[in-house]
């Protein structure tokens, strides 16, 4: 893993660990940002240096199961969108938020937990619809008109998720296969999510952190941090990215 760079953040910490890293954020509150996080964000001269096709392997566990970790968490693939390089986000990860995020990117499936996701907000079906944002959102509020328009808008945005039933506090293999047209994101060799592939390009990211999100299709936004009074971890081992 040394070809990964360190961004710590607040009570929070990046410590080997058997034959990995622990990331941890160590009692951490709604007063203060909280984040371990490794990623190559920059590395190879490019501040996105991976492109199709590419293979993330990994062994990973957290501290705590489904529920019991407070703010966001995950790994995978995404391109990083921050006020020195704007973008729409594009993400191919392994992800999980706590209450009281709320992100129902794909119909059906609910807008936290431990889920396979995938999104691809710059894709020219999703630049399209743009212009008729201020007439779709206000249509969503009610349930005929989500339930008619946002199937297109999800296919235009390319997102796909799946809730996990894995055990997050128990050791498992993951896999993160991006390919030019489709991608997958397997669990101890198990298919979970076949999605279209994000274009990229995009950079590795693995963390814990003690904030929420809510981005919903009724036009609902919000940012904010949580009391993660806990000790609470991702372990990670074994990982490889070619």
């Amino acid at each position: 893993m040394d070809t990964l760079d360190t961004y710590v953040v607040g009570p929070a910490l990046v410590s080997p660990s058997g034959d990995g890293l622990r990331l941890a954020t160590l009692g951490a509150t709604a007063r203060g940002y909280a984040d371990a996080q490794i990623h190559d964000y920059g590395r190879r001269g490019r501040h996105l240096p991976h492109r199709p096709p590419l293979t993330v392997r990994l062994r990973a566990r957290f501290s705590h199961p489904a529920g019991g970790i407070r703010g966001t968490a995950g790994f995978g693939l995404w391109n990083y969108p921050n006020p020195t390089h704007p973008t729409l986000p594009q993400t191919l990860w392994f992800f999980y938020a706590s209450p009281p995020s709320e992100m129902a990117l794909a119909m059906g499936v609910p807008g936290r937990g431990w889920k396979a996701a995938a999104l691809d907000t710059g894709r020219p079906q999703a630049l399209a619809l743009l212009p008729l944002a201020p007439i779709a959102v206000p249509l969503m509020r009610s349930y005929a008109g989500y339930r008619i328009l946002w199937p297109h808008i999800q296919r235009a945005v390319g997102a796909a998720e799946i809730p996990l039933t894995s055990s997050m506090n128990e050791w498992h293999s993951y896999e993160i296969i991006w390919g030019e047209r489709r991608s997958f994101l397997r669990v101890d060799g198990e298919t979970v999510l076949d999605a279209p592939s994000p274009r990229g390009p995009m950079c590795f990211v693995a963390w814990v952190d003690n904030q929420y999100l809510v981005v919903t299709p009724q036009g609902r936004l919000g940012w904010g941090l949580v009391d993660a009074p806990e000790e609470q971890w991702l372990e990670i081992a074994d990982l490889s990215i070619s």
